[in-house]
């Protein structure tokens, strides 16, 4: 977004304001219908889009294009191709780590790169787009900066306002699918 308001692309900045919030008000939306009613998909343990992979799919594949919008087709096909690749291993992660079942991973990364080529479309056609590749330079350090920053309770605010919403005393969990099953256990 910086970026974008930087070139004074205005027109751009609403587009990816409006979808980067609609792909994250899903992912929130399912986080909450998960917590506060049980809404889900338990035979592919799927409680929600998982927002890492859906914020890295959305983000990684944009910058590319943006930071290669003025060189060749096949540079900026390289850019784009570079953030998916990262956006995948970053989904990847999720699984990996234990954060995220692998449905959650991957339909977080699904709806992230549906925001990115819906952005990169809408950027292809766009005629001004002032992006200065000095400014490209000087995110860099933010980016190395970022994982260190404590980051915000987001799932803590998310379990919530879903318990608010919903009436209930206690988030609903993955083991209530599994006591519903056995209830015997």
């Amino acid at each position: 977004m910086v970026w974008l308001m930087a070139g004074k692309s205005w027109r751009l900045t609403a587009i990816w304001l409006v979808l980067f919030g609609a792909g994250m008000a899903l992912v929130v939306a399912t986080k909450m219908a998960f917590v506060g009613w049980g809404v889900g998909v338990e035979s592919i343990d799927f409680a929600g889009f998982s927002g890492h992979a859906m914020r890295a799919a959305a983000v990684f594949p944009v910058a590319g294009y943006l930071a290669t919008r003025s060189s060749p087709w096949w540079v900026r096909q390289l850019g784009i191709a570079a953030g998916v690749l990262l956006a995948v291993l970053i989904s990847m992660s999720r699984v990996y780590v234990r954060a995220h079942p692998s449905s959650e991973a991957v339909t977080g990364c699904l709806l992230g790169l549906g925001v990115a080529a819906i952005f990169i479309w809408y950027a292809s056609t766009e005629n001004h787009m002032a992006l200065s590749r000095i400014l490209v330079l000087l995110c860099i350090p933010v980016l190395l900066v970022a994982p260190q920053v404590e980051p915000i309770p987001a799932e803590q605010w998310i379990t919530k306002a879903a318990l608010q919403l919903s009436g209930r005393d206690k988030p609903y969990t993955r083991e209530m699918w599994r006591k519903q099953r056995f209830p015997l256990d």
